[in-house]
């Protein structure tokens, strides 16, 4: 592999390691950050936020984001031996890095295709991702010169090359150990794992009072806007609009429930949670364009209709755990057997003409993400990390006094 096309492959793959890196940040500030907002969030065609919220861009819970970046990273080591290694090493590294990105030109392709033909919404880094992946495919194939029958071999006797150097074994332990590091307490955004136990030690885990006097600086400091939903008597309304089928509005159902519990336990009636449908899929909600979530629509009447029959949290409960697995059959079996509902496709149109009322509530607050609450009119996009979640109630409350 020559000097030029080591170095060509080399700037693909920290390329892509980079993006890989912005993509798994963002990722994590979208979630836990409720000031946080991305910087390729640029318009409803192209918006971070959108493509991480649909069930494409995790893997068991794990932003996919990790996995490229890992990737990304063997890309760029193995292009650092073509610049560094023996002649025989470096021979056989473009076979490596043709078969590597050939793998990954696989998945690019996939996710190109969900991300531009299913959802309809492209993610600048995601983008970036792919073409560094183009890059690499492209130049590893046109470098390679060894047949890649041989490849096999040749990768058992470059390994009894790196097993006996020093610096290639710590090399690899440092890779290891940062891998399993980064994927073993990044947070997972499965909302199957989680527990009402978890949600609540989430929820009282401590903050520092330097936090706290921030976060309670920026939601004092945001505007309010009146809603014309009623309160019931209660001191803090809270709206979320909702999208059954949306991770984080999974996420934020389970871990907010106990902190709600909590409240109505030592303030019965003066917290009061009201649930507003939004599912971005413009079957039902024609503020959107990209069809993000293909059974929302579905679920949204299914919860509806299993509320008549006082069924709703547990159908909710089911379809928040189950989110991997829905789709609108799913969901109008599960309104069968969890939420009582015998007659689904004949209460079907009338019920979606109200799910589509409240996306044009959602249009008028310019709600343009899942969850998006208002907490007594402040609006706080996205799903916020539990302790702010609880924190905002708290300052509320205060406030009523």
């Amino acid at each position: 592999m020559s000097k030029r096309a080591s170095v060509f492959a080399l700037v693909c793959a920290l390329v892509g390691f980079g993006a890989s890196a912005a993509a798994a940040y963002t990722h994590y500030h979208i979630l836990f950050d409720p000031a946080y907002r991305s910087f390729c969030d640029i318009n409803e065609t192209w918006s971070c936020t959108q493509v991480y919220q649909t069930r494409y861009s995790t893997f068991q819970g794990i932003p996919v984001a990790l996995f490229s970046g890992m990737w990304f990273a063997v890309a760029a080591l193995l292009s650092v031996s073509a610049l560094r290694a023996r002649d025989s090493i470096r021979e056989s590294v473009p076979g490596y890095l043709f078969v590597m990105s050939t793998l990954a030109l696989a998945v690019v392709i996939y996710m190109a295709y969900i991300s531009f033909a299913i959802i309809k919404v492209k993610c600048i880094l995601c983008v970036t991702i792919y073409a560094s992946v183009v890059g690499l495919f492209l130049v590893s194939g046109g470098a390679s010169s060894i047949p890649m029958t041989t490849l096999p071999r040749r990768a058992t006797r470059d390994l009894r090359v790196l097993v006996t150097t020093p610096l290639a074994i710590v090399i690899a332990i440092l890779f290891f150990v940062g891998a399993g590091t980064t994927l073993a307490f990044f947070p997972r955004e499965s909302v199957v794992a989680a527990s009402s136990g978890e949600a609540a030690a989430a929820a009282t885990a401590p903050i520092d009072q330097d936090r706290r006097s921030e976060f309670e600086r920026y939601f004092l400091a945001q505007p309010r806007v009146p809603l014309m939903v009623p309160n019931e008597g209660a001191k803090v309304l809270i709206v979320k609009f909702n999208d059954f089928q949306c991770p984080a509005c999974g996420q934020s159902y389970l871990q907010y429930k106990p902190i709600l519990a909590k409240f109505e336990a030592e303030h019965p009636g003066q917290v009061k949670m009201v649930l507003k449908d939004y599912p971005l899929n413009p079957a039902c909600n024609p503020n959107v364009s990209a069809m993000l979530h293909p059974a929302a629509c579905e679920a949204a009447v299914a919860v509806r209709l299993a509320a008549q029959h006082n069924k709703a949290d547990a159908l909710e409960d089911y379809l928040y755990t189950h989110q991997p697995q829905m789709t609108p059959p799913m969901v109008r079996q599960a309104a069968h057997d969890i939420g009582g509902v015998n007659d689904f496709d004949a209460k079907y149109e009338s019920t979606l003409a109200l799910v589509k009322g409240e996306t044009g509530l959602g249009k008028q607050l310019n709600v343009s993400q899942t969850p998006t609450f208002f907490v007594d009119g402040v609006k706080l996009e996205g799903m916020i990390a539990p302790q702010y979640f609880q924190q905002a109630i708290e300052i509320e409350l205060a406030r009523a006094k």
